[in-house]
């Protein structure tokens, strides 16, 4: 269980710090929940703790990691799949696993396709959910404003 203040991840929104621990009934069922604030966008979302491990909820990443992360983009060398479809269900699997290294992979494979020979509508949309995810992230773990994090992604991917 997490404490108030802790820094967690939660896959498919990204990073945050609680905020405090609630109690709401929805639908009748009363439950304990994370309410969790978002450095970006100025968001709160609420996750039930009872299934905080089924949904992957994690601690933020320290430091050093967070560096291994922003290295690993300088790396341009991707393997882009050219089936549409696969290449879209193949990123979606790895931003919902959770993992900030599979998040800063879509993050790059799309960055990099897209420099190349553009980007459809979904994954432009991808792109900008998998990279708000990626910075809410590193936000945190090197305790950096979002645009600092952006500008060093950006910089490491030749963007």
């Amino acid at each position: 269980m997490y404490n108030i203040g802790d820094k967690i991840v939660c896959p498919m929104h990204g990073a945050g710090v609680i905020e405090s621990i609630e109690e709401k009934e929805i639908l009748g069922e009363k439950q304990n929940y994370y309410v969790v604030k978002m450095p970006i966008g100025d968001m709160k979302v609420m996750i039930p703790i009872n299934n905080s491990e089924e949904i992957g909820i994690r601690q933020v990443v320290d430091e050093d990691l967070a560096e291994k992360v922003l290295d690993m983009l300088s790396d341009r060398k991707v393997t882009i799949n050219t089936n549409w479809s696969k290449r879209y269900r193949d990123n979606m699997a790895k931003i919902k696993s959770g993992d900030i290294f599979e998040v800063a992979d879509v993050v790059k494979c799309l960055m990099v396709r897209e420099k190349q020979k553009g980007l459809s509508t979904g994954e432009r949309k991808m792109l900008a959910s998998a990279k708000q995810i990626l910075v809410s992230e590193l936000v945190l773990a090197k305790n950096m404003r979002q645009d600092e994090i952006e500008r060093i992604i950006n910089h490491n991917l030749g963007a």
